[in-house]
């Protein structure tokens, strides 16, 4: 389906092509399987850039890294934690005196693929949709941002929402804890529920729940059905 390559398309690149080594998709690919294979430290990259057979996975052209155009930089196919650091830095905007950060992320673009790839994965359109609205906590064992003590869970952390159907994401909201767990679900849902409604006019959701908190991890879910 390309769903690396579509996470990829939401990103837009300022960087001098002709000094380009990394280009944004094998930037993301290398971020999301390094993710996949359970190295989650950006730290841990700068051994897995060494690594030919994570470059075949992120289709690098020469997977040794032995044609770099640095020789210091030779032998290792793949970006290190300072280039991935710089691609999650991303804002939505790159100013013109930007010298690092020239990696732009379209927020609203990846928020509509989530639901585009949902769209792709179902032809015909079925004739019931269950959203089941999830919001986990994400325990923080440093001084982030943000970071709130939850009395429920009982530690710090974050609250991320998150809109499932069935196993496919649809939408993945990182949030503070110090908010009502439903904060924001109603907001999610309306622009979700549009864009499906857009793609299938004529199965448009008719029917939906309201999300109410049922329990601290868990929301009622809301049933979108044609008819």
């Amino acid at each position: 389906m390309g769903i690396i390559a579509q996470f990829a398309a939401c990103f837009t690149d300022h960087r001098d092509p002709a000094r380009i080594e990394h280009g944004v998709k094998e930037l993301v690919a290398q971020r999301v399987y390094g993710l996949d294979l359970g190295y989650e430290d950006l730290n841990d990259h700068e051994e897995l850039r060494r690594d030919p057979l994570l470059a075949v996975l992120a289709e690098k052209s020469d997977p040794t890294g032995e044609t770099r155009a640095r020789e210091r930089d030779q032998g290792k196919a793949l970006a290190g934690k300072s280039t991935l650091n710089r691609l999650e830095l991303s804002a939505a905007e790159v100013s013109e005196e930007e010298r690092y950060k020239k990696i732009g992320l379209d927020f609203e673009a990846v928020d509509r693929m989530l639901v585009n790839v949902f769209l792709q994965a179902h032809e015909p359109a079925p004739k019931q949709i269950v959203l089941d609205l999830n919001r986990p906590d994400d325990p923080l064992h440093g001084e982030q941002e943000g970071r709130f003590f939850h009395g429920y869970y009982g530690h710090y952390c974050y609250l991320p929402l998150y809109i499932f159907c069935g196993e496919m994401l649809l939408c993945a909201r990182l949030r503070v804890s110090n908010i009502d767990g439903a904060a924001g679900s109603q907001e999610e849902l309306q622009r979700i529920v549009r864009q499906i409604r857009e793609a299938w006019p004529e199965s448009a959701p008719l029917k939906r729940s309201c999300p109410v908190m049922a329990r601290p991890n868990q929301l009622s879910p809301p049933i979108l059905s044609r008819g």
